[in-house]
């Protein structure tokens, strides 16, 4: 290979900073090397626009604080059954017994949580909690298992705190002397005659005039959010940037001389990836920057990266809050039960989708209702009474009777007679739920007028299905590195977060996937650190 000329240089480069990059790059700093951060934003991704929600126990400082006793064991259980063969037993183990100091990593960088325990099962708790079950460690299907323990870590801050995850290990990052260089898009992988990483080629806005790249940042922002709820805004926003890119971008060349470790996310923002993977996942909230558009596993394939588990997407339909839909019933167009309603959202998606053509429907009885509409103030942040009220006037059927709402919202009446039949004999009976919904989160539904809430997957501006992909590039699960088809490490080729297979890839609860892209950051940053002293 002819000498490279290089713009810049460093022993590490990072391409993408949310919680992986930010990760990925404190720890390879940490090491003693120098380090390159690009993200073709404002940085933060996804996890920017998250609920703040980190998936952590074991015998976390937060829990202990709270009260919760939980074991690395039960833990262990839990998410062994949840996530299946996602990982090997092994690396699942390390992320177990590294769970808590996780958290104080995080705390030390500057991130706040706080043990104020939810005292009801919900899908995210309002501004007064900030631990919670954020899983199904309590359903019926796993507490057999496992003891139940919320490993829910939220972030503390008002309405969604994932920018008090990102912003402080962003804020940690820059302190510890990485050079990140915002609005710079990367391109291509440079690569030696030996197929090792060598550098990044990208284009930059870094030379742009100042009022030019102010529009871009405060464009950027605005497609986050709130373009991610607005898909039309979205796209205008994204024209105009692409304009701008045209426009002022420049070509930029940088040497990583240890390693590149790619962290830009999934491809949930690029509709022609998920539907030639997941073509049942539609009509849902693109839940990301436009930055998730699979750019950066293909980067990685455009060097011999294996992927897999492209067709694993996440679709979230919470019922909850208020937490006394837990005792309603999710029927599909048969009018039979889909699942136990206790479940985490992206269960009740899952089987939505994957089993009822993305139709359901939530059966409550006018008593429920009632205590329902009554919890809303004091369970609800303000964009979950927002999906709550749109639900009850946008959403709702009554009938007097059972057969009556069956017909007025389109499902089988007679398949939901006998639903509810069998529900409400098991409940006199005293025997099992029929589908394993244990005791207290059941209800007879026998008081008129009853409600058919219509929860199905489809475009909503109310009441949206939050979608993210979860395969990815498959990587070395001790050290980060990307590996070929033929199970080969791509020598200088990391990956982390949503651009790789990780904890989360077969099945999500709140705070894996931000608990990942740590874990997964902060092993492909070390292992990167530990290549660059091996080489001077």
């Amino acid at each position: 290979m002819q000498s490279m000329t290089w713009d810049l240089s460093a022993d590490v480069v990072v391409i993408g900073y949310g919680a992986a990059g930010t990760s990925a790059a404190l720890e390879a700093v940490a090491g003693g090397t120098k380090v390159v951060a690009i993200d073709r934003f404002n940085g933060g991704g996804a996890t920017e626009l998250s609920g703040g929600v980190v998936y952590a126990g074991g015998g976390t400082s937060i829990q202990r604080a709270a009260g919760v006793e939980d074991t690395p064991e039960a833990m262990l259980a839990y998410l062994t059954h949840e996530v299946g063969d996602a990982v090997s037993p092994e690396t699942l183990r390390r992320f177990v017994d590294g769970s808590p100091a996780m958290i104080d990593w995080l705390s030390a960088h500057g991130v706040p949580f706080e043990g104020s325990l939810c005292p009801y099962k919900t899908s995210y708790p309002s501004n007064k909690h900030y631990l919670y079950y954020s899983g199904s460690e309590a359903a019926g299907a796993f507490r057999g298992i496992a003891k139940p323990a919320p490993r829910g870590h939220r972030a503390k801050a008002k309405g969604t705190s994932g920018k008090k995850i990102s912003g402080p290990l962003a804020a940690a990052a820059k302190v510890a002397g990485v050079d990140f260089r915002p609005h710079t898009r990367a391109t291509k992988l440079v690569t030696d005659d030996e197929g090792r990483v060598i550098g990044v080629e990208a284009t930059t806005m870094r030379d742009a005039p100042a009022k030019v790249q102010t529009l871009f940042a405060r464009l950027a922002r605005l497609s986050a959010k709130p373009g991610i709820y607005y898909p039309p805004l979205r796209r205008a926003l994204e024209a105009r940037i692409l304009k701008l890119e045209r426009a002022h971008a420049k070509p930029i060349r940088i040497e990583a001389r240890s390693g590149v470790i790619v962290s830009a996310g999934g491809f949930i923002a690029n509709r022609e990836l998920v539907k030639e993977h997941a073509p049942q996942y539609r009509g849902g909230l693109v839940l990301g920057t436009t930055g998730d558009d699979g750019s950066g596993i293909a980067l990685a394939q455009s060097v011999g990266a294996a992927t897999d588990r492209l067709g694993n997407v996440s679709a979230w339909r919470f019922i909850v809050p208020p937490s006394a839909f837990l005792r309603a019933l999710v029927v599909d167009k048969a009018g039979s039960r889909v699942i136990d309603e206790s479940r985490y959202g992206a269960a009740v998606g899952h089987a939505l989708i994957a089993d009822h053509e993305g139709r359901g429907w939530l059966l409550a009885d006018a008593d429920l209702v009632r205590e329902a509409r009554s919890q809303l103030g004091d369970q609800s942040t303000w964009f979950q009474r927002l999906q709550a009220e749109g639900l009850f006037r946008l959403e709702a059927k009554k009938g007097a009777t059972v057969e009556e709402v069956a017909r007025r919202a389109g499902v089988d009446p007679a398949g939901l007679l006998a639903t509810v039949t069998e529900h409400n004999l098991a409940i006199d009976a005293g025997e099992p739920d029929p589908v394993g919904k244990p005791a207290e989160f059941t209800k007879a539904v026998r008081t008129p007028p009853f409600s058919l809430f219509d929860i199905s997957i489809k475009p909503s501006v109310t009441n949206p299905c939050p979608m993210l992909t979860l395969g990815g590039v498959v990587v070395d699960e001790a050290t980060g590195a990307v590996k070929t088809a033929g199970g080969q490490d791509i020598p200088g080729l990391y990956a982390a977060g949503r651009t790789a297979v990780g904890i989360c890839s077969n099945s999500y609860v709140s705070g894996l996937s931000i608990a990942d892209c740590i874990f997964s950051g902060r092993r492909a940053g070390l292992h990167a650190a530990q290549r660059a002293r091996v080489a001077r």
